[in-house]
């Protein structure tokens, strides 16, 4: 049977061959180092070398080459009974004792692991949960009862009958001897380190530390290197547990971070001064155990203890990633991630942790009015309202444009408002095709199968999107399955660096049509797939030829849901949203696209936060009176009558819901600014001066006006499922259009693009240092001469 284990001190992949003659698959991986000596084996670092062939084999291993290897031994075997499965699957749960406490786990279960089930925390640097183990930190030391020597909780697989001792004499001895070797070399920094107060190096050397030093050579000194305007380095603080190089390389899909030397002339960093190049790079601040890695932005800002922190909601892009904002004195100091294992796990990209600058740059602080002169001027909020009232809005036609981060409360109290003006001309910025079923239909633009549920597919069509830099976390999903659970991708658009391999299929339409009328040979790899996934970007549906790109999209996930058999509780079909108010507002009825707008030019025209520039002057009537509301004098304020300065995400309690249809809200972390307001209180103010008061007058009966129109909207972190997937597609094939020659490129192709989407990070000084130290280089960016 073939056993695969992970080596205990050099990340290394073993192969126990148990059989006694098996010639050909030795001779298969000859060449491969083996363990160096049979001290190691005693010491746990490789396995012992008994009867058994052992190989090893060193990351990165390919998936493939494992499971050939499995292959290759059941046809040399050729027993039945010798198939490995799960290890759940194929034996029974072993007993252990942590501390003299039974507890039942399952095989292959490490000690730490163990330990944890029977609330017993173990010391560790190097071992984190996301990441692959690596053992070489030693902080993790337990004695095992009869055994000579202790062993690495975190590498070690728990054996039936062990008596795991967790706080005996000798582990204590083993973690003050690791503990004195990290300090060895450990500058005295704490009174100045952005980690104080957060550092596990501090907590675990006062929990399990000595309490004295016996060391009076010199300490080490080394380099601090520029990887970027995001993240800090302090590298003599390094201690080497490689969390961040395990990340870049395994998450992130960069290998740019490693190591370089050996013994006391090791150090980690990027060998030649580059930067950082990933979307995701400011989570090694979190992984980061001790000072090394910190955050540029924040430094020297605050101390830990100083903040308030507010759980709360990122609106950068549809995912809906959970955050903490960290605030002192009203003003936001950083954003940290917050554990949801079904949307964002426990990381962040790098616009939501640092364009949280922008939130204080370029703000409406006050209302405004055009005056005489043609001036925007300062104005009181009677005095705004008033000349909105004055300009007619009872008597002329009006309409609506939602920009990307409008909430959905503001979006009903506009819809209601509009409405009763006789009005029901209430559009968003982001387009999406109305022929056939449109958006009557949730299961048409939303992400159906779930951010989680590509874990749990096995090929994945990618259509017109670049998921690395739109939506960066589902990016992060789909490297996941891909290294883990063997995730086919292919491609059709752009060939772009997506962090891992796939199959590019062309950027023509024209593919599409092949694929489903089961030309093209991908098909009958989709009609094979035991849970097939298709994803449209949603920048793709906004051509021209946006309905038939969705019809032929729509085609290609029901003939794929058909062949495969897949059951009724798996979705194929799946829309990757950009923004992220664009869900709510569909499902609140508001139509995709402002073409209803251009073609019907209204009197009086409300951008709610409409900043992209979908439309201008131009498009509408000289006398057209325009209202502009939101938190930034970004592209659609200048263009406006009169100015309402609105409350950002981090200063309002609002529901926003993310692509896959869930429901979630933001809390008050900070007051907003000036004589900035929530947007529907803005809205409900308006509608009095108009005269057509809406009913409500808190947010819990603006709340129950959202559950009448859509109960998922107050659902919160639940997602109602989308249906009729094959109605969907049946009417698809009515729409009468052609695809385009036009090759489908998303509008966001390399890093560069990544950075400034947005009003908010627009406006982030932080983002445009990014996209500087991208195009000229990291040296380029001035920072300030700090320690």
């Amino acid at each position: 049977m073939l056993n695969r284990n992970r080596c205990n001190f050099r990340g290394c992949f073993f192969l126990k061959l148990r059989t006694p003659d098996i010639p050909e698959i030795a001779e298969r991986w000859r060449g491969a180092p083996v363990g160096e000596s049979d001290a190691d084996a005693d010491a746990g670092h490789c396995p012992p070398r008994l009867t058994e062939v052992t190989i090893m084999l060193r990351l990165p291993v390919l998936r493939k080459a494992l499971t050939g290897a499995s292959q290759s031994a059941k046809d040399i075997l050729g027993a039945k009974n010798n198939v490995r499965t799960t290890a759940t699957a194929a034996s029974n749960l072993v007993e252990v004792f942590v501390d003299g406490k039974p507890v039942m786990v399952e095989p292959g279960t490490t000690v730490l692991q163990a330990c944890e089930k029977v609330g017993i925390q173990i010391p560790r640097f190097c071992y984190h949960d996301r990441l692959s183990v690596a053992g070489n930190c030693r902080m993790c030391l337990v004695e095992i009862e009869k055994a000579p020597k202790p062993v690495a909780a975190c590498a070690m697989p728990v054996m039936k009958g062990w008596n795991i001792l967790t706080n005996s004499e000798k582990s204590k001895k083993a973690r003050e001897g690791v503990m004195e070797f990290l300090l060895a070399n450990h500058p005295l920094d704490c009174p100045i380190c952005d980690q104080g107060g957060e550092c596990d190096l501090q907590d675990q050397s006062m929990m399990f530390g000595s309490d004295r030093s016996r060391f009076t050579e010199g300490k080490r000194a080394v380099e601090d290197k520029n990887i970027g305007p995001l993240v800090k380095t302090i590298m003599t603080r390094c201690i080497h547990c490689t969390r961040c190089i395990r990340f870049a390389s395994e998450v992130a899909g960069v290998d740019d971070l490693g190591t370089t030397g050996r013994g006391n002339e090791m150090q980690v960093g990027t060998y030649i001064e580059k930067m950082f190049m990933s979307e995701v790079s400011g989570n090694i601040i979190d992984l980061c155990p001790v000072g090394a890695l910190t955050s540029k932005p924040y430094a020297f800002t605050a101390r830990p203890w100083e903040t308030r922190k507010t759980e709360s909601i990122d609106v950068m892009d549809a995912i809906g990633s959970n955050i903490v904002v960290s605030t002192r004195t009203g003003e936001v100091l950083r954003i940290l991630p917050r554990l949801h294992e079904d949307v964002n796990e426990e990381w962040i990209s790098d616009k939501t942790r640092f364009a949280y600058d922008g939130l204080k740059r370029q703000r409406l602080i006050v209302p405004m009015v055009r005056g005489s002169k043609g001036q925007l001027v300062f104005a009181s909020w009677e005095e705004a309202l008033t000349q909105i009232a004055e300009a007619g809005v009872q008597d002329k036609g009006v309409a609506a444009i939602a920009g990307g981060m409008a909430d959905a409360e503001a979006l009903v109290a506009l819809k209601d408002m509009i409405n009763r003006l006789n009005s029901d001309a209430l559009c968003t910025e982001e387009i999406f095709p109305m022929a056939g079923a449109g958006t009557d239909l949730r299961s048409n633009y939303l992400l159906n199968t779930k951010i989680s549920g590509v874990e749990e597919a096995d090929v994945l069509l990618l259509v017109g999107t670049n998921p690395r830099y739109e939506a960066p976390l589902f990016n992060v999903r789909v490297r996941k399955s891909w290294l883990h659970n063997d995730l086919q991708v292919a491609l059709v658009g752009a060939n772009v660096d997506l962090s891992y391999s796939y199959n590019h299929l062309g950027d023509s339409p024209q593919v599409l049509q092949e694929i489903a009328s089961g030309k093209h040979p991908f098909s009958q790899v989709l009609n094979k797939a035991r849970k097939p996934m298709v994803v449209v970007g949603s920048s793709i549906l906004q051509r021209r030829d946006g309905a038939a790109i969705h019809a032929a999209v729509s085609t290609i996930a029901q003939n794929a849901r058909a062949g495969s058999e897949v059951g009724d509780n798996w979705r194929v079909l799946n829309v990757l949203q950009r923004v992220a108010g664009q869900v709510a507002a569909l499902d609140l009825g508001y139509k995709a696209g402002v073409d209803y707008i251009r073609k019907n030019p209204p009197k009086v025209l409300f951008l709610l936060g409409a900043d992209s520039g979908c439309i201008t002057r131009e498009h509408l009537p000289k006398d057209c009176f325009i209202v502009y509301q939101g938190h930034h004098g970004d592209v659609g304020a200048p263009m406006a009558d009169v100015v309402l300065p609105g409350a950002a995400y981090t200063e309002k309690k609002a529901t926003y819901v993310n692509t896959e249809g869930r429901a979630q809200q933001t809390r008050v972390a900070v007051t907003a600014p000036g004589m900035a307001r929530e947007d529907w209180q803005i809205i409900r103010a308006l509608s009095e001066v108009a005269g057509v008061t809406l009913p409500y007058d808190t947010l819990d009966e603006v709340r129950d006006r959202l559950a009448e129109i859509s109960p998922n909207l107050i659902c919160y972190n639940d997602v109602e499922e989308a249906n009729f997937f094959k109605q969907a597609n049946e009417l698809a094939k009515l729409v009468n259009q052609q695809v385009l020659s036009e090759p489908l490129v998303p509008p966001q192709l390399t890093i560069k693009d990544f950075y400034m989407t947005d009003s908010i990070s627009r406006a982030s000084q932080t983002m445009a240092k990014c996209i500087k130290a991208v195009t000229e280089g990291s040296s380029a960016v001035d920072e300030p001469s700090i320690c």
